[in-house]
């Protein structure tokens, strides 16, 4: 959403720096420069770098790779510290090795994709970008109640200062603007397309559990007192139900009701149980569920024996197995449609710059990054 602001305004420039030549290459030069990029191998200190068109990739950069891992992001040493203390290092490296290159892989694409994206866009963008930036760093003091101090604290907590901050927002900035001028399929969503994605989607992300709410006086027999001994307490059971139902349909109301006589676990609520799926409820209760399959909401069903108990029931809500209406979810199922189209230009030109690059040298990285990792491991 933050980035609508400026949207038009880079569109704007990448579209002159492309069409108007101030770039000054043409596209088979553009295309040729393309395929000049190369990733380089380069020893530093402590040990080795990849250099992808003049920017560098570090192995530190893949280690503190954030990796989410039970519902916690923690850095990629860390994700692999476990296995790498199991392991000697053959067994390790043979273990770890795909996910690490998968990380590099994406960084090494992410790079070249900004690099082409500023390619394409020629020189005047850098001004837009700049003032681009500079509202995103505004709006980001603004989620701090305009204080800061207090945004500057946030971002060390991140490993960033306001510098790398503009910077991480140049780039986020021009790559969307980059893919968003490579959206050729830009013709309003259909509903044909909608209704399509919507039964793909349904089944996931839109299926809706049978589920019932109701009241319950819960009578049980054995916890009655009887004036008489000899006299069976499930018929007084019964002969209690009965009566309360009078009660009921006479205008008494069922919660104070349950709160007085049943002897359920719910009693203190009025006898109101949660929403529960009807094949959840556990014996003796899953009598309640066949009783709810046949009542309407708002009805109220008794005496309902089962073993030791005499039940009351008003069925409060009742809800069929089946799936969200398609107009209840329309806007969720039309960003995904938009999702995918973008998804299809990212793979599109992540696949046109895997063709072009060179991607020879990053065997000896990856082990390096492995090794390094495994040393971490068991200090």
């Amino acid at each position: 959403m933050r980035k609508s602001a400026f949207l038009s305004v880079l569109m704007f420039l990448l579209i002159g720096g492309c069409q108007g030549g101030k770039s000054g290459l043409t596209s088979a030069e553009l295309e040729r420069t393309a395929l000049m990029q190369k990733i380089e191998l380069v020893e530093a200190a402590g040990g080795l770098v990849l250099m992808v068109g003049g920017e560098t990739v570090t192995s530190d950069e893949i280690i503190e790779s954030p990796v989410e891992r039970s519902e916690a992001v923690v850095p990629l040493a860390e994700h692999f510290k476990p296995i790498a203390q199991m392991s000697d290092p053959d067994q390790f490296k043979e273990q770890a090795r795909g996910q690490v290159e998968e990380l590099l892989t994406a960084k090494i694409l992410d790079i070249l994709l900004y690099q082409d994206a500023k390619r394409q866009a020629g020189k005047n963008i850098d001004e837009g970008l700049k003032m681009a930036a500079e509202m995103e760093w505004r709006k980001f003091i603004l989620d701090y109640g305009g204080d800061q101090a207090k945004a500057d604290e946030a971002l060390k907590q991140r490993g960033m200062d306001r510098k790398s901050f503009k910077e991480e927002q140049k780039r986020t900035i021009l790559i969307q603007s980059h893919i968003a001028s490579n959206m050729a399929d830009e013709r309003p969503v259909t509903y044909r397309e909608l209704i399509e994605c919507y039964n793909q989607m349904k089944d996931e992300f839109f299926a809706r559990p049978a589920m019932i709410r109701f009241r319950l006086i819960d009578i049980q027999p054995a916890r009655l007192e009887a004036s008489n001994p000899n006299k069976n307490r499930l018929e007084l059971a019964k002969e209690l139900a009965n009566d309360l139902l009078g009660r009921i349909k006479a205008g008494e109301d069922f919660g104070e009701l349950a709160k007085q006589y049943s002897h359920g676990h719910r009693r203190q609520f009025g006898g109101l149980w949660k929403p529960v799926q009807p094949q959840s409820l556990a014996a003796p209760y899953n009598i309640l569920a066949v009783v709810a399959e046949k009542a309407n909401a708002g009805q109220i069903a008794g005496p309902i024996e089962a073993s030791g108990h005499v039940f009351i029931m008003e069925l409060e809500e009742k809800q069929l197995e089946g799936y969200e209406p398609f107009e209840k979810v329309q806007q969720n199922v039309e960003e995904k449609v938009i999702f995918d189209r973008r998804s299809k230009v990212i793979n599109g030109l992540r696949a046109k710059l895997m063709q072009q690059a060179k991607f020879g040298e990053t065997g000896e990285f990856v082990d390096f990054c492995l090794e390094e990792i495994y040393q971490m491991s068991k200090q």
